[in-house]
């Protein structure tokens, strides 16, 4: 999955990959920063209520940038969120559900409802 940047040149705007961008950050990877941040931190409040102890949590949110073919312009057209626990205390059945919860809840996902949010998560033993 690309990620993409919103680009201006002059009055014409444009899209170029995000391994373009010349060192500035863009809106996409702000968003994908945010999101990424909010999700381990809900996923890891569930995983702690489940009875787990997160030894390792890594996640990536992956925000994607399309024409807006309906209203012009650009829009998110999807966010894959992928995520690799290591958790004590619970199984993957628990881990994938809260996993699972922690999508529905975050504030950032529910911010994001206009959006396709794909959800990968792997329990690491």
């Amino acid at each position: 999955m690309a990620r993409l940047r919103a680009r201006r040149d002059g009055a014409k705007g444009e899209c170029a990959p995000a391994d373009e961008a010349g060192g500035a950050t863009s809106p996409e990877e702000l968003i994908a920063a945010a999101h990424s941040a909010c999700y381990a931190m809900q996923f890891s409040a569930i995983l702690g209520e489940a009875g787990g102890t997160v030894e390792a949590l890594d996640v990536k949110a992956d925000v994607s940038l399309g024409p807006d073919k309906d209203n012009g312009g650009f829009k998110l057209t999807g966010i894959t969120l992928t995520v690799n626990g290591e958790v004590s205390g619970i199984d993957e059945a628990a881990f994938l559900k809260a996993a699972d919860e922690a999508k529905a809840t975050c504030p950032v996902s529910k911010a994001l409802t206009g959006v396709d949010i794909e959800l990968k998560a792997t329990f690491e033993q």
